[in-house]
């Protein structure tokens, strides 16, 4: 594993779960020496009394039944016992480790650098956090595998010396065969489709997700069925993969049976002097020795995935916002625009024709963009600053924002309006109010707990566009960034929120960054910035 941010972090998480980890190890430990001991002894104990019956009265009756059946019950108490604890304490700190790296990883990815957050799908991310840290997973949960390997091997190999130092030779140069050749095969078998599959779970994700938000669209043109083919297509892809995963898992068992069968074969071989208790009992260890490489074996098979889920979840940790020492943001900074400074409490709205780069600019002041964005918004020479610094997640705080495209979650309308954090529900209608969203929500069946569907599909545009108005009124924040705010109201609607917003900004004096193509809206400013075409820019 290459020693990158989720390496650092894998290893903070062991730091901090390190006494369940340890639990699991040494409970693996016993569950590995246990399961041979529990197999040889019983192989010796059954062989035995066999040949006790056989011989005679006599010798069965000489033959010691109770202490060896009390042991393999107790073996075998053991066993499950502490298989129990492995599967509780390894998977506990597992699964707590999991709990805080997905977080980390999320949070990484809301504050990742534009370049790389902005392009990714939801697809994507969501294979990110789920495809990607379940594949990660092997790196805790399997943790306690290579003591139980350990301790079968060692108890392989007590009980076949009693045979004789050549099977338990064969016992050592077997497991070294296994571990290695195992090894070998999986990484020739699993390099390509090991991340593979997480790649083509991602895009058949990233398919489903675009398609389902397009549904009313593929039915408007006739493309549904082109549209589940190429779903179809994606599936079967991620289908091919997944057998020859499976292919290959068998490929790793055929090899691995292979070693096994040949070294009992060699240990009954070589011990053809030592007693046929003893003989049966190194066959039967040997045999339970290798078996417990099992769990090796399959974090080998896991191990490509493994690997490239781990490298893409580096490429999104280490480009984490680093903001350490840096210099906050003032409560009221004042926004430069090139030579134009405006103070807090101003009214600026950005004008010029469509595709200039208006949006760009506020996303550039929320730090989401770039100065090598596609449409730069005012010219790369030009200064675009906040409190005197470069906008960048630190200046966050410092804005509540309705975006163009009103993006709503699936969930209620208080869920969505929480997004703007904790308020009080005569707070929540104030802000309803002054989007002119008040009464369509007091007449919902359930009110503010009204279920909107999936990205608001319930409400009309012009109800998720003030919504989302909404939203950013509840924000506490100095400036207030609108983009298209009244696009799709008619008339009576615009005049009410354009009248509702200057009450409100005149009440609370938050400074206003307005974007919009409707001319009433930018009688509420008193600046104006025109924003250069692309053509202009260079």
């Amino acid at each position: 594993m290459s020693a990158g941010p989720l390496a650092a972090l894998i290893r903070q998480q062991r730091k901090r779960h390190a006494d369940g980890l340890r639990l699991a190890a040494l409970s693996a430990a016993v569950v590995g020496a246990g399961s041979v001991l529990l197999l040889g002894l019983s192989g010796w104990f059954l062989t035995g009394a066999a040949i006790a019956g056989l011989a005679g009265l006599a010798s069965a009756q000489a033959f010691n039944v109770l202490l060896p059946s009390a042991g393999i019950r107790l073996l075998a108490i053991l066993r499950t016992a502490f298989r129990y604890l492995e599967r509780l304490s390894g998977h506990a700190a597992a699964l707590k480790a999991l709990a805080a790296i997905r977080p980390t990883l999320y949070a990484a990815l809301a504050a990742a650098p534009p370049v790389q957050g902005l392009p990714l799908s939801r697809g994507e991310a969501s294979a990110r956090l789920v495809q990607d840290v379940d594949a990660v997973e092997t790196r805790l949960i399997r943790l306690s595998a290579p003591w139980g390997a350990g301790a079968a091997v060692a108890a392989g190999l007590a009980l076949a010396a009693p045979a004789g130092w050549a099977p338990a030779l064969v016992v050592a140069l077997a497991a070294a065969a296994t571990v290695l050749s195992v090894r070998a095969l999986a990484r020739r078998l699993t390099a390509r489709t090991g991340p593979a599959i997480q790649q083509a779970t991602g895009d058949l994700k990233d398919a489903l997700a675009a398609y389902a938000a397009a549904a009313p669209e593929l039915r408007v043109y006739g493309v549904q069925e082109r549209a589940a083919a190429e779903i179809a297509a994606k599936g079967a892809r991620l289908d091919a993969l997944k057998r020859d995963a499976v292919a290959a898992a068998g490929w790793l068992a055929v090899l691995q049976a292979a070693i096994l069968g040949l070294a009992v074969a060699g240990v009954l071989a070589l011990a053809h002097d030592a007693a046929t208790p003893l003989a049966a009992m190194a066959g039967l260890a040997t045999a339970m020795a290798l078996e417990g490489l099992a769990g090796v074996g399959k974090a080998f098979e896991q191990e490509a995935g493994a690997d490239a889920a781990a490298d893409r979840l580096d490429a999104v940790l280490e480009h984490g916002p680093s903001l350490a020492g840096a210099q906050d943001a003032p409560d009221r900074p004042s926004l430069t625009f090139g030579e134009l400074t405006v103070e807090p409490g101003s009214r600026l709205v950005l004008t010029g024709p469509s595709g200039v780069g208006k949006t760009t600019v506020l996303e550039r002041l929320l730090g989401l963009r770039g100065l090598n964005s596609a449409h730069p918004g005012i010219r790369p020479d030009e200064r675009l600053l906040c409190g005197g610094q470069e906008p960048d997640a630190r200046a966050r705080p410092a804005f509540a924002h309705a975006p163009q495209d009103a993006a709503m979650i699936a969930g209620t309308v208080r869920a969505n309006l929480a997004l703007a954090g904790p308020h009080p529900d005569e707070a929540v209608w104030a802000a309803l109010a002054d989007a002119a969203l008040e009464a369509r929500v007091r007449a919902l069946p359930q009110g503010l707990d009204t279920w909107i569907g999936e990205n608001g599909e319930r409400l009309s545009g012009g109800e998720r566009r003030r919504l989302s108005l909404a939203r950013a009124l509840l924000r506490d924040a100095p400036w207030l960034l609108l983009d298209e705010p009244t696009e799709g109201l008619d008339a009576a609607t615009e005049a009410l929120v354009v009248a509702r917003l200057d009450a409100r900004l005149k009440r609370t004096g938050q400074g206003l960054v307005l974007v919009s193509h409707r001319p009433a809206p930018h009688a509420l400013c008193d600046q104006q910035l025109p924003i250069a075409p692309p053509a202009a820019i260079g």
